[in-house]
């Protein structure tokens, strides 16, 4: 786990610039292997783009809802790659 700074995000909608700032401790690459699961795995892909697409209508204006709600499916299939591949990044 890290750190993810957010800033442009208002009740309103989104301010002028936007701004993500993801920080991992080394070692933590979930990132890489969910990625890489994304592109062995063209349908569940697509499953995670019907997801995202979902759900930036439901919380539009609310990015930390929005992450969290994605949170159960990234982990599963972060899970399934590091079962096939173990510590492989």
């Amino acid at each position: 786990m890290g750190i993810s700074l957010n800033k442009g995000y208002t009740e309103n909608g989104f301010a002028d610039k936007v701004y993500h700032i993801h920080l991992r401790y080394a070692g933590d690459n979930d990132e890489l292997y969910f990625r890489v699961y994304l592109n062995e795995h063209p349908a569940v892909a697509k499953e995670y783009e019907t997801l995202k697409l979902q759900l930036w209508k439901q919380y539009e204006h609310d990015r930390d809802a929005y992450t969290d709600a994605k949170t159960d499916f990234i982990s599963k299939w972060t899970a399934e790659e590091r079962k096939e591949y173990g510590d492989r990044y």
